[in-house]
Order: C-alpha cells, then sequence, then structure tokens
C-alpha cells in the first residue's frame, strides 16, 4: 500500500500483512521513472521505522537515511546544529544534495526512492524539490503530538536516542513553513505497520507536492 512509484498506467499487486494474513491489493506504477516519497517529523515521529517499512511493501525500493549517509564522513563532521554555523549549513547542504543525487539515479533505474530526513523548513523543501525535478514527489510529514515523540525517543536503543530539547519550537516553525504542504500525518494511535500501509494506500492522493 504506498504511492511513491505510482501513477496511472500500469498496476501492480502488492501483497501486505492483514491481521496476520496476507491480502491483495492493487497499486499503481508510473510507466516512466517512479516518484520519490519523502518522510520526514521530528525527533522519534518514526521516519526511520516507518520507511523502512514502506520500502519493503514496494516491488523495487531503496530507502535513503540523512544519518547513515551522514556516517560517511569519517572527519571533520559537525551536525546540523553544530559549531561553526556556517560549516554546519555547508554540510547540511551537501547532504540533500547527495540525498538527492542518489534518489534520483535509483529512479532513473526504476526503483522508488524513499528518503527519510529532517526537513524543517520550505525553504530547505524547495531545494529537495529543484533538485528532484522533474520526478514527482510525495511529501509526508508524521506528525504525532509533542509528547508521543518524546516517549517514543525513550524507548529507542540508546545507540539511536536523540537528545532535543527544542520540541515545542520545531513543531511551531514547521508547522508555520510547511502547514499547507503534503501529507501531515498524525500517526499517534497506529503501529509502524498500520503507518506504512497507509502511506503505501494513500500517499499518492495525499502527498504530491508539486
Amino acid at each position: 500500500m504506498m504511492v511513491l512509484l505510482l501513477t496511472e498506467n500500469r498496476s501492480w499487486e502488492i501483497r501486505l500483512p492483514t491481521s496476520g494474513h496476507a491480502a491483495t491489493i492493487p497499486v499503481m506504477s508510473s510507466v516512466g521513472a517512479p516518484n520519490c516519497l519523502i518522510v520526514t517529523g521530528m525527533p522519534g515521529a518514526g521516519k526511520s521505522t516507518v520507511t523502512r517499512l514502506v520500502a519493503e511493501r514496494l516491488p523495487r525500493s531503496a530507502r535513503l537515511d540523512g544519518d547513515e549517509l551522514n556516517k560517511m564522513i569519517v572527519s571533520g563532521f559537525v551536525w546540523a546544529l553544530g559549531e561553526p554555523a556556517d560549516e554546519a549549513a555547508r554540510q547540511v547542504e551537501l547532504l540533500h544534495r547527495n540525498l538527492c543525487t542518489l534518489a534520483n539515479n535509483f529512479s532513473d533505474a526504476g526503483f522508488t526512492p524513499l528518503i527519510d530526513a529532517m526537513i524543517p523548513s520550505r525553504e530547505k523543501l524547495d531545494f529537495f524539490l529543484e533538485l528532484l525535478t522533474p520526478r514527482q514527489v510525495l511529501f509526508v510529514v508524521l506528525a504525532p503530538a509533542i509528547d508521543v515523540c518524546q516517549y517514543r525517543n525513550t524507548i529507542r536503543d540508546p545507540r539511536e536516542r536523540f537528545d532535543f530539547d527544542g520540541y515545542e519550537t520545531l513543531d511551531a516553525d514547521m508547522k508555520r513553513e510547511l502547514g499547507d504542504l503534503g501529507w501531515w500525518f498524525d500517526t499517534a494511535a497506529l503501529t509502524p505497520d498500520q503507518t506504512a500501509d497507509r502511506i503505501v494506500r494513500d500517499a499518492r492522493r495525499r502527498a504530491l507536492v508539486n
């Protein structure tokens, strides 16, 4: 049940788990290059888990994780809120360029790219859209409440936990900058599998941004 590679021409059937049983669900796919799905959200929203589950539900997919890509920098890494600020900004731009380059290459090869990245502003989203042109981009903001994100963050593997105290500011900034774009998906009452199923089924209809 997803949405990134989809359009109106070819159709595939993907088998998804439903209450422990496999259900056959028709999914439309593009005859050209697959669409690109970007999933963002605050720390603890579930980006990594959900993009992995969505990718597993698609016949040809590639998951692109911004955090994993940053780990390719062996020496000299500065994280997004680190110092010096100008170098942090330069490395964020480099990360975004690399994510889009990989996404374009996978798409050209017939794989649906799923980008897991923190996109806090319209400016950052527009940068992705420019680099991903002419592909159709589906933009999903996982948006459970702040307390849900905080709780989910605390129960992560300690190696994956992200200490962050700016939830309120980030939430307000994202809603101001991106509130009318893509699909703001409140997943607080859903399991990761349910969330992935919904994205596969509905993203084409609800998340297109270009």
